[in-house]
């Protein structure tokens, strides 16, 4: 089967079950050794195939959520738009970029794959509760910095699974805290399970980042500050799960850099 081809079969896909059965599928011909490797158009993908709902809106008009079922219920909601974007994006990283190793697919198929298991763990807990994927507005951030390191695998690498899944590295475990003391506790289990595969996806960010690093003869460091410059515009916010990035195979001058950013960060935010 043509892997790219399949992969923006999937990626373009506006029905959730499609686009879930086609990443299985995937999955399964990448385990199996039946995919080949025949180049496929590459287009640029402002808006990448997903159903009408939820309604997509700016981040500063979501509501703040309250500390109530409902407001738990639209957090819930809110990490399943993540997991379904975060689909999204490994199956572009799969089709986008066609001149990488073979490993670096299987990679990305594997993360598309347990992404789309997370999705469906949260989706099912929303049926669970009367509610489904679609009910509450959502924003488009994480596909944004997709759109905006289109044009290099390497910038792709050193922002996404670095900066953006690493992100859920620092959050996750104080949002299983409030869930632990509220009725949805089934919610932090699943937790559980998403958190160890997002090291391990965060571990392939790294992974792929340093190898294009070492091919292209570039400083790691000063190209993913060059890059956080260049997307972000500022320092990155901590605190930092330096335990959980430090599995994530994050080196020690990595992770000092990453401290040193966030108190700059924090001074700034200061008032005079």
């Amino acid at each position: 089967m043509p892997l790219f081809k399949l992969a923006h079969q999937a990626l373009m896909s506006k029905s959730v079950s499609e686009k879930i059965q086609l990443t299985q599928q995937l999955h399964t011909l990448s385990l199996n050794h039946k995919l080949n490797y025949q180049d496929y158009p590459v287009e640029k993908i402002v808006n990448p195939g997903r159903p009408k709902k939820p309604k997509l809106v700016r981040f500063q008009s979501i509501p703040q959520r309250k500390q109530s079922d409902k407001g738990f219920i639209s957090t819930i909601h809110a990490i399943c738009h993540i997991e379904f974007n975060a689909i999204n994006l490994a199956l572009d990283a799969v089709y986008r970029f066609q001149d990488m190793p073979v490993q670096f697919y299987q990679d990305w198929i594997k993360v598309a794959f347990e992404e789309a298991k997370h999705f469906t763990l949260l989706n099912n807990y929303l049926i669970e509760l009367g509610y489904q994927y679609g009910d509450f507005e959502a924003h488009n951030g994480l596909w944004k910095m997709t759109v905006d390191t289109d044009y290099d695998v390497l910038a792709r690498m050193a922002l996404v699974p670095r900066v953006l899944e690493a992100r859920g590295l620092d959050v996750t475990p104080k949002i299983q805290k409030r869930f632990k003391k509220t009725k949805f506790k089934a919610m932090s289990d699943i937790l559980d399970v998403i958190f160890a595969d997002e090291i391990g996806h965060v571990k392939i960010g790294n992974t792929w980042f340093h190898y294009l690093c070492q091919q292209r003869n570039i400083d790691p460091l000063a190209t993913f500050d060059n890059l956080v410059k260049k997307h972000i515009g500022s320092e990155l916010r901590g605190p930092f799960n330096i335990e959980a990035r430090k599995l994530a195979n994050f080196s020690k001058v990595e992770l000092d850099y990453l401290q040193n950013s966030a108190k700059d960060y924090q001074a700034k935010s200061q008032p005079d």
